[in-house]
């Protein structure tokens, strides 16, 4: 009688998956990854270079073609700064409210800068804009905006009774007050007034000042740097209050840092460009996408990239083939409202 042998087979799909807590599990999603990286770093120096050289009437490679250069390279800074500003507030915002459809601008920076910039040609006329103008005035708007985020956080989230979703709730509030009384005081501008205000209260790379730029790099620096650094941190605060508590994280004083760092990146991009609403909402949307991860180094340099590439792209398109740079921040708004409309008829719930 023959030996009766038992043996288990292992099914060949279940052998065949990956498993792996990694951030990017299988050999598939890193080669996705790493693509798309590719093709965004592609595009941004494509981009990049369009706008340092596209119609410079000189030829490439000499003095005068590189002095035109150098004098166009100020919009690619700040193309970069403002990218690592909305992308990387917005990617924090959105994991320590556990929220992905909320963005930074619901706590009231751009209604706070649009209130300033209203009241200065209100009280003063067109020439108060140049009391809003100048390093002094940067630096004072920046210090402004984030003294009344830090009052507001101070404020709500300390005590017995904090609470992120009332403090969120009376961002919303303040920000519609300041927006009414915005609306008030322009309402009671002259047409060549209004003119001359509506200019600067849509967002416009050629509204920032390179004077400027010698004090937002270093904050954005120390900021974003402070940012990735805590990104394991991060990693953690992703799962929620009451899980990141029992894994040691002090969920309070961890909120209050990543919201004093969100304040100053959204205060400097603010101060520096004007309000773009919904430009973090679309670049975090699409860089959860592309990345596919819950890592917040990996979502980081995806979103900076995604943010740098809708920017050049859409500032150089419209300069150079519409010549009409002056609408950039209205077809981003435009794209990012109309995404933040799918998305929340997609979840069904803010």
């Amino acid at each position: 009688m023959a030996e009766r042998t038992t043996k288990r087979v292992t099914p060949p799909i279940a052998s065949a998956i990956e498993r792996s807590s990694a951030p990017l599990p299988t050999r598939r999603a890193r080669v996705r990854y790493w693509s798309i990286i590719g093709l965004l770093g592609v595009l941004s120096l494509a981009f990049a270079f369009g706008l340092l050289a596209w119609d410079n009437p000189l030829p490439f490679g000499t003095d005068g073609f590189w002095r035109i250069a150098s004098l166009r390279a100020t919009s690619i800074v700040v193309i970069g700064v403002v990218a690592v500003c909305q992308s990387l507030a917005t990617v924090s915002f959105q994991t320590v409210t556990n929220n992905r459809i909320v963005t930074p601008s619901i706590m009231g920076f751009e209604s706070l800068y649009v209130a300033v910039q209203t009241s200065s040609v209100y009280v003063f006329g067109v020439a108060g804009l140049t009391f809003v103008a100048g390093t002094g005035q940067f630096v004072l708007q920046i210090a402004i905006m984030v003294g009344f985020a830090m009052l507001l956080y101070g404020w709500l989230l300390s005590g017995r009774y904090a609470n992120l979703q009332i403090m969120l709730l009376i961002g919303i509030i303040i920000g519609g007050g300041l927006g009414s009384v915005s609306t008030f005081m322009q309402r009671l501008l002259t047409p060549s007034e209004f003119d001359v205000l509506a200019a600067r209260l849509f967002g416009n790379i050629s509204h920032a000042d390179a004077a400027d730029l010698p004090v937002a790099i270093p904050l954005v620096i120390v900021a974003a740097t402070l940012l990735v650094w805590r990104a394991k941190r991060l990693d953690v605060l992703a799962l929620g209050r009451d899980v990141s508590m029992s894994l040691g994280i002090d969920h309070r004083r961890e909120l209050m840092r990543v919201l004093l760092l969100v304040a100053v990146l959204m205060a400097v991009s603010t101060a520096l460009i004007g309000p773009m609403t919904f430009l973090g909402f679309l670049v975090a949307t699409l860089a959860y996408q592309f990345a596919d991860t819950f890592d917040h180094r990996r979502v980081f340099l995806m979103a900076v990239l995604t943010c740098f590439t809708i920017l050049s792209g859409a500032y150089f398109v419209l300069r150079n083939v519409f010549a009409a740079q002056g609408v950039v921040s209205i077809i981003i708004e435009l794209v990012g409202g109309t995404v933040f409309l799918i998305v929340i008829l997609r979840k069904g719930r803010l």
